[in-house]
């Protein structure tokens, strides 16, 4: 192949790309939770302080959905992700600095410009079935930095996540013009429902409507297929609500009830159980079905969401977890601390925290190895779930370091005896090759005062404790020491 038919080629490529992203409607479209949601977990996970979805046109970057809500567009030239597109696998720059294609890029020399970057592509399929990359999901952070393995792989998932939702949304948009044109385009209607059923199957979604006082309800196929009935009569209202747990009911009444009085359309998602008694997570749109200026129904969409949600509530757990421990992490210990000291403020119940430091955990590592090490880190997550504790919530602040969030009234009663029972349990031996050490640890814990209402002060607070407690561990050790000695 000549240099000639290789450019033309790359540039029919890139036509083909352009064309596929502008099919999609979302250039100089307006925010949507669903990608708003998905660059905010993106920068929780991977720790960056701004987290971006671009699509990338032929002459521009537009930022769909950013972290601090910017949306707008700058010059593809200037744009990192213009060069993401071009790899399937993650692009990772630790200094964008010392990148002889970024180094003197504007966005990289601004004063706090930007010196990480890490993003990955999100394709999207054409009406010929081809698959294009237009445009990526990625993170940026102002200092130079390094990403892991399991980042890359989150980063991964995260870009498919994109495009499920795109995905989603390209068939739902089609699903609702179908479903509330097609009464008015009988002569087209055997081809449209081709096309919708098509899309049903390929988002795993179907359409409803049904009259104001649901006395009228109809189904299409792909709703008897989430219900797990067989196609055929649509059951009565109360019926079909059944399937619903009493609090996701209670929840689409709202918002049916909402879209009634105000005219604006509801999306939601909410639990469900099939007629199998399998639980589902289920996506419901509505909008109000207009005739002649009335509205006469609900006309909407319901898609099975079972897949991307569970996939989410992996990553925000894993986002919040401890590898090690398999209890919650630094991150997740501050936000739940700061709801329970308003809770605690505003409710006036009590809340006690619980410090706690290992004893001789570096002899411990240095002398049996970091793998008795990591067996004692996990022992101590294990005793600090201990059902007397009454499911008090507990984190790995980090090393050694754990905490323990006490609200049960009965419990955050007795602090001294949760001290010292927490002492006593934290007490176990760990042997390795022949050789047996004991662990322990000293406890810190104090309760919340009314004067006291951030998290910095009231850990502040019980570090103090806890250091006092050390201190007197450690003189109580040299006076038996010295006992001994004599």
């Amino acid at each position: 192949m000549s240099a000639t038919d290789f450019q033309s080629e790359s540039f029919a490529d890139e036509k083909r790309r352009v064309a596929a992203l502008h099919a999609l409607a979302l250039l100089d479209s307006e925010p949507e939770r669903e990608f708003d949601a998905l660059v905010a977990l993106a920068a929780e996970m991977l720790g960056c302080p701004i987290a971006l979805m671009t699509l990338v046109d032929s002459d521009r970057l537009w930022i769909k959905a950013a972290t601090g809500g910017e949306r707008g567009e700058i010059s593809r030239d200037i744009g990192m992700c213009a060069y993401t597109i071009q790899n399937d696998d993650p692009l990772v720059i630790d200094d964008l600095d010392v990148d002889s294609r970024f180094a003197m890029n504007p966005l990289v020399m601004a004063e706090r410009g930007a010196r990480f970057y890490a993003g990955a592509a999100i394709h999207a399929i054409d009406g010929r079935g081809e698959r294009h990359a237009i445009g990526t999901i990625c993170v940026i952070d102002t200092a130079p930095r390094s990403l892991n393995d399991a980042g890359r792989r989150a980063l991964m998932h995260l870009a498919t996540l994109a495009e499920t939702a795109i995905a989603a949304r390209s068939a739902a948009n089609q699903a609702i013009a179908i479903a509330t044109t097609a009464d008015r385009q009988a002569a087209a209607l055997e081809r449209q429902d081709r096309i919708f059923r098509q899309a049903e199957r390929m988002a795993a979604m179907g359409s409803w409507q049904a009259s104001l006082d649901h006395q009228e309800m109809a189904w299409s196929d792909g709703v008897f297929h989430i219900y797990g009935l067989p196609v055929g009569p649509v059951p009565e209202m109360e019926i079909a609500m059944g399937f619903y747990p009493p609090h996701a009911r209670d929840e689409l009444n709202a918002s049916m009830a909402s879209t009634l009085e105000t005219g604006r359309p509801f999306d939601i998602e909410v639990d469900f159980l099939t007629a199998k008694d399998e639980p589902r997570r289920v996506r419901v749109l509505g909008e109000l079905e207009i005739d002649n200026n009335k509205a006469v129904g609900f006309v909407g969409v319901f898609q099975d969401v079972t897949e991307r949600h569970a996939l989410e509530t992996t990553l925000r757990r894993t986002a919040d977890t401890d590898s090690l421990t398999g209890i919650a992490n630094r991150a997740a210990f501050d936000r739940v601390l700061d709801r329970a000291i308003s809770r605690a403020h505003a409710e006036g119940t009590p809340l006690l925290l619980a410090l706690v430091d290992l004893d001789g955990f570096k002899a411990i590592n240095d002398t049996l190895g970091h793998t008795a090490g990591d067996d004692v880190l996990r022992g101590v997550g294990r005793e600090l779930q201990a059902q007397w504790l009454m499911g008090s919530f507990v984190a790995r602040l980090g090393g050694d370091e754990f905490a323990v969030l006490i609200e049960d009234p009965v419990l955050a009663a007795t602090p001294a005896r949760i001290c010292a029972r927490l002492e006593e349990s934290l007490r176990f031996p760990i042997s390795m090759n022949g050789l047996a050490m004991v662990s322990a640890g000293t406890v810190g814990i104090a309760a919340l005062t009314p004067d006291c209402h951030s998290i910095r002060d009231f850990v502040h607070r019980v570090d103090t404790v806890l250091y006092q407690a050390k201190r007197a561990r450690v003189g109580e050790r040299r006076r038996s020491d010295r006992r001994s000695a004599a």
